[in-house]
């Protein structure tokens, strides 16, 4: 349920939730990320990793090089204009989260927040 409000936020741009949170891990690393790297902080697990970043780089949300060092790491990155895609969902995204649970209050947020965080923990 709290991830349709979500969804219809994210069509404004385009983007599933899981683009969005790709997007998001990489806005938070600007050095850019391996692919695996990507796939371990995601929130929900996609099997084909590779091919949401082809995606996501078939639209010019983020690019992929290869480093001249170890030529078998390839690091990915978001563009301006991924940044600029996060840059207008992050206004409405905020205000859906608000709609949605800021009716609970700082002392109930914390609980859950809590709560999840161990069923997150328990599950790996």
């Amino acid at each position: 349920m709290l991830s349709r409000g979500l969804v219809q936020v994210l069509k404004t741009e385009d983007l599933s939730p899981t683009q969005y949170n790709v997007l998001r891990i990489l806005r938070g690393a600007p050095e850019g990320l391996p692919c695996g790297e990507i796939a371990n902080r995601m929130i929900t697990r996609d099997p084909d990793v590779t091919r949401l970043l082809d995606r996501l780089e078939k639209r010019g949300l983020i690019s992929r090089c290869r480093e001249t060092e170890d030529r078998r790491m390839v690091l990915t990155r978001i563009t301006p204009d991924g940044l600029k895609a996060l840059g207008r969902l992050d206004l409405p995204v905020r205000q859906a989260h608000t709609w949605q649970l800021g009716h609970l209050g700082r002392k109930r947020l914390q609980a859950l927040t809590e709560l999840l965080d161990l069923c997150r923990r328990k599950i790996g």
